[in-house]
């Protein structure tokens, strides 16, 4: 089967979640013997990723212009038409934006799968403008697909209740992680292990950042840094006023990093935190959690994951201060390693799925 994929930024080593998901899965999917095509923006590839080929996965780098509010609906154009070129069995368009696309590519005879990440015009980074074209995005590939996939029960429980569409429910995944047992990393950015609190993702205002240092600030000497790793893909004025808020009270900025720096500071950490107001299914918890890590997220939806403790975990998203109690409580209470069941969250099944899903559209008409 050949399939072509877009909707994503690009593979590998690109920042978002979105990327994450793709690198992951995509790669497996051509191990299942298909042929996978991941269409790439070109202004995210540098020297660094500039490459034809990852892990069996063709890649194919298609104009995208580095500006926010255009990044997205004119490479998705211009991806289809190359999709349409490449003569693909099915056309994988991800996230709600580049879903917008959608009723093009099926004009063009192509058959689309499209996975709802979330619903991004939540995002506090849009305008009301781009709110509106993202939520045609998301009307476009609800009705116009021939097949919907989404992250999360909340996710489909939105499609259903809005667009009467059903969907497939397939989780994000997460690799079984390999514990570091290197700390030169840590000890390069001052740290000892278990004596942080780490949190991870990009710098946009609903990852709520500013609120989580402000809370940390609180604390006042508490005996724990605070680390935050990531960086923002596009600069703008809160990724700014985010790095000077966290310089001015301490926190350790890492940028965005994988790999081994990532693994060690996961291992090493004792607690993750997320106090987003919005996420799809986010990959950086599960990643927290397969490393055993405790962990404390703000209680919207998304991340009320039944692995985790009702009364323990979580804590009123927007609240500083009840973030702030959590926090003590949680570092007063220090829990080495945590033990979670991720077994619907194994990304090898997640490839399965995703083909299952792909040969039922394939089979009607």
């Amino acid at each position: 089967m050949k399939i072509v994929v877009t909707g994503t930024r690009g593979i590998p080593d690109i920042m978002g979640g979105v990327e994450t998901h793709c690198e992951e899965l995509f790669p497996r999917i051509a191990a299942m013997g298909h042929d996978v095509t991941v269409i790439r923006r070109s202004c995210y590839v540098t020297d660094g990723n500039r490459r034809s080929e990852y892990r069996g996965v063709q890649l194919k780098d298609v104009y995208a212009p580095r500006k926010k509010s255009l990044e997205a609906i004119v490479h998705t154009f211009l991806a289809v038409i190359e999709a349409k070129r490449l003569r693909a069995d099915v056309l994988h368009i991800h996230a709600i934006g580049p879903s917008i696309m959608v009723p093009f590519a099926r004009l063009l005879g192509l058959k689309v799968v499209m996975t709802h990440h979330g619903p991004d015009y939540d995002r506090k980074k849009w305008g009301r403008l781009a709110r509106t074209m993202l939520k045609m995005g998301e009307r476009m590939g609800a009705r116009y697909s021939n097949a919907v996939i989404v992250i999360s029960q909340v996710i489909a429980d939105i499609v259903r209740q809005k667009y009467g569409r059903p969907s497939h429910l397939i989780y994000n995944g997460v690799n079984k992680p390999v514990i570091s047992g290197r700390t030169d990393y840590i000890a390069s950015l001052g740290l000892e292990p278990g004596r942080y609190i780490v949190a991870v993702g990009r710098f946009v205002k609903e990852k709520c950042f500013d609120q989580l240092i402000e809370a940390y600030s609180r604390l006042g000497q508490c005996g724990f840094k605070l680390v935050i790793a990531g960086d923002a893909d596009h600069e703008d004025e809160y990724s700014l006023s985010l790095k000077q808020q966290a310089r001015e009270k301490g926190v350790v900025l890492t940028g965005f990093i994988r790999g081994e720096r990532l693994s060690q500071l996961l291992s090493n950490a004792a607690l993750f935190v997320l106090p987003s107001s919005h996420e799809g299914l986010p990959i950086s918890l599960l990643e927290a959690m397969s490393y055993g890590r405790d962990v404390l997220v703000s209680d919207i939806p998304a991340n009320r994951l039944p692995e985790l403790d009702a009364a323990a975990d979580f804590f009123p998203c927007g609240d500083i201060d009840a973030l702030r109690q959590a926090l003590e409580r949680k570092i007063a209470n220090v829990q080495p390693c945590r033990s979670y069941d991720l077994h619907n969250y194994d990304w090898d099944h997640i490839a399965r799925q995703t083909v299952e899903v792909y040969n039922c559209i394939r089979k009607v008409g």
